[in-house]
C-alpha cells in the first residue's frame, strides 16, 4: 500500500494540532503568494501553488486527513491506496437491515454519489471545488468576465488513474474481497466499516506507479474565463456546474463553487438590497434649499433640496440601483443628506453667522425645558 511522502502540515506551515481555521488562514495566504496570476511565467511558483493546494485539499477534508494521519495515501479513491471517500458508503439503518438478512436492497443503493453495487464500491463523482475571485465594485454591480485559476487533481498520465505501475494493476484487497468494507458483529447486528487494510478502496497496490506514488493523480491548474452576473455581493457563491474535479474512472465531474469578494466602494454602501450616499450640504442650501448634482451608477442626476432640509433626511431614487441577482428588479439608491458644518471661519465667516444669528428668532430648546415642566 503506497505510503505518504510530503508532510503537508510543513507545506502549509502548520502544526499537526491546527484547526480548521488555521488551516484555512494558513492556505489563503500561501495561495495569493504564489498564484499563478501573479508570478506569470514562474514554474516553482506554480510547483509551490500546487503543492500547497494539495496540502488543503487533503487537510480541509476530514475523512482524508484521518487517513493522512494513519500513513496512508489521502487519495486512493482515484485508484489508489489509502484515503476513505465518505460518499463510497451510506454507513445508515439500510447498511444494517442488509447484512442482518443478507440481502442487496440496502440504502448505499439510493445514496447517489455514492454507495455499494453488487458487493464492490461505485465509482465516485468528481469532488466539488471551491475558489475564490477579487471583485472591484463596478465589476460586482456591472458584471464582468474574469479569468481564474484553479487547483485541481487530474488522472495521472503514466498509470491513467489506477496508481500502479505501468504494466501491473490493483489486485484485490484480501481483507474485504474486494467491497471495500469490513463487518463487525454487535450482537444480531452487524456493523459495516472502512476495511483498515484497503481504507475503502477494495483494492490495494503493491507496485506504485513512480509518477504519482500510487495516488492516481495528480495536481494542475486549470484556467477558466468566468461570466459573474450583475449583481453580486461580497461573499456570493456560484456554482459552475461539471467544473469540478474529474471523476474515478469516467464518472460524472464535480462542481466548482465561485465566491466573490467585492471590494468596497468609497461613495456608495449597501443597505440590503438598495445603496446609500452620504451627501453633504452647506448650512444656505439646507436652509434655502436648492437643485444639487449626486451620482447613480450611470452617471449622475439632479435632485431638488428642499428648503429646511433637516440633517439625515432622505430622499430616493427608485430603479436606478444594482440589479437583483437572479432577478431583472433593480434596488434602490438612497441618498442621506447632512449638513456640512465647516470647523473653522474666516473673520467675514464669522461677522455674517453674527448677523444670522442676529435675525434669527427664539430659542429651539425651548420647548425640551416646557416638556420637562410639564411631566413632573
Amino acid at each position: 500500500m503506497a505510503q505518504r511522502t510530503t508532510d503537508y502540515y510543513k507545506v502549509l506551515g502548520v502544526g499537526k494540532n491546527a484547526s480548521d481555521d488555521e488551516i484555512k488562514k494558513a492556505y489563503r495566504r500561501l495561495a495569493r503568494q504564489y498564484h499563478p496570476d501573479r508570478n506569470p511565467g514562474d514554474k516553482q511558483a506554480e510547483e509551490r501553488f500546487k503543492e500547497i493546494s494539495q496540502a488543503h485539499d487533503v487537510l480541509s477534508d476530514a475523512e482524508k486527513r484521518k487517513a493522512y494521519d494513519r500513513g496512508a495515501s489521502p487519495f486512493g479513491g482515484l485508484g489508489g491506496s489509502g484515503g476513505f471517500d465518505p460518499g463510497a458508503f451510506s454507513g445508515g439503518f439500510g447498511d444494517i437491515l442488509s447484512n442482518l438478512f443478507g440481502g442487496g436492497g440496502g440504502g448505499a443503493e439510493a445514496g447517489g454519489r455514492g454507495g455499494v453495487r453488487g458487493g464492490r464500491p461505485r465509482e465516485a463523482r468528481g469532488r466539488d471545488l471551491e475558489t475564490e475571485v477579487s471583485l472591484s465594485f463596478d465589476q460586482a454591480v456591472h458584471g464582468a468576465q474574469v479569468p481564474l485559476a484553479v487547483p485541481t487533481s487530474q488522472p495521472c498520465p503514466t498509470c491513467k488513474g489506477t496508481g500502479a505501475r505501468p504494466g501491473t494493476s490493483p489486485k484485490v484487497c484480501p481483507v474485504c474481497e474486494g467491497r471495500g468494507i469490513e463487518s463487525q458483529s454487535q450482537g444480531i447486528f452487524s456493523i459495516s466499516q472502512p476495511c483498515s487494510n484497503c481504507q475503502g478502496t477494495g483494492t490495494i497496490i503493491e507496485d506504485p506507479c513512480p509518477t504519482c506514488g500510487g495516488s492516481g493523480a495528480q495536481r494542475s491548474v486549470r484556467r477558466l474565463r468566468v461570466n459573474i452576473p450583475a449583481g453580486v455581493r461580497d461573499g456570493s457563491r456560484i456554482r459552475l456546474a461539471g467544473k469540478g474535479e474529474a471523476g474515478v474512472r469516467g464518472a460524472e465531474p464535480g462542481d466548482l463553487y465561485v465566491i466573490t469578494r467585492v471590494s468596497e466602494s468609497p461613495v456608495f454602501k449597501w443597505v440590503g438590497d438598495n445603496l446609500e450616499v452620504e451627501v453633504p450640504l452647506t448650512i444656505p442650501e439646507a436652509v434655502r434649499g436648492a437643485v444639487i448634482e449626486v451620482p447613480t451608477l450611470n452617471g449622475s442626476k439632479r435632485l431638488r433640496v428642499p428648503r429646511g432640509t433637516k440633517h439625515g433626511t432622505v430622499q430616493r431614487l427608485r430603479g436606478e440601483g444594482p440589479p437583483r441577482l437572479g432577478g431583472k428588479a433593480h434596488g434602490d439608491i438612497r441618498y442621506r443628506f447632512v449638513i456640512d458644518v465647516p470647523s473653522s471661519l474666516s473673520p467675514e465667516q464669522l461677522e455674517a453667522v453674527d448677523r444670522l444669528s442676529e435675525v434669527m428668532n427664539g430659542n429651539p430648546r425651548a420647548k425640551l425645558f416646557a416638556g420637562a415642566g410639564s411631566s413632573s
